[in-house]
């Protein structure tokens, strides 16, 4: 007989906080072509993976300056106008996180985010505090995928594997999660996690209309 879940694991980009570089650089680039170009082969998401596992953003912006100097002003702003790149809460997910709250749901998170760049993130939601802990790759200096920054998770807040689900829109990392023996949920949007959530007796029916 499987487990009960009593912790569940939350990604944070893009499954409770909306995050998209294009936001600033549609701002900055009026050229769409140009604009993709820029984020696909200066700007990309190896390089950004880089300061998520601890590279600081004046080495990071400095090495693509030497690269792609007629382009300076670009590359920084994605460093120093980096707040502008975040959309938002998804106010449908943080209805369910604040429905686990309630219901006295243990709640981490773990999220691939500079350490930088991540204070940023705890002044602006508050929906942050509500966690007993949040593990982040820049300060540990690992990322997601990689099963070591799951697995000091686990060490540090004692988390029984078995008993924990763990939610992330890459699938890659779910994938990662599950392979340690959590449960894992590859979240496209909260209609699914929510009734993810009620399957696994986690909410009841109120967490449905928010």
């Amino acid at each position: 007989m499987s487990a009960v879940v009593d912790t569940v694991i939350f990604d944070l980009g893009n499954v409770l906080i909306a995050w998209d570089p294009r936001r600033l650089y549609r701002q900055l680039i009026d050229d769409e072509a140009q604009r993709e170009w820029f984020l696909r082969e200066v700007c990309n998401s190896a390089w950004n993976e880089q300061q998520d596992a601890g590279r600081p953003w004046a080495e990071a912006t400095a090495l693509l300056r030497a690269k792609f100097p007629q382009h300076a002003d670009w590359i920084d702003a994605y460093h120093h106008r980096w707040e502008e790149t975040l959309v938002g809460p998804i106010e449908e997910s943080v209805v369910l996180l604040a429905a686990l709250k309630a219901r006295g749901v243990r709640l981490l998170a773990l999220t691939n985010w500079s350490q930088e760049t991540f204070p940023v993130a705890r002044r602006r939601y508050p929906f942050l505090r509500w966690f007993e802990g949040i593990v982040v790759s820049g300060e540990e200096r690992l990322v997601k995928p990689d099963p070591r920054i799951y697995q000091r998770l686990l060490d540090r807040y004692a988390v029984d594997p078995a008993r924990a689900l763990y939610i992330d829109d890459s699938a890659r990392n779910v994938a990662a999660a599950e392979a340690l023996g959590m449960r894992g949920w590859w979240f496209r949007d909260a209609a699914g996690l929510r009734d993810c959530l009620t399957g696994l007796a986690l909410l009841e029916g109120e967490a449905r209309h928010g």
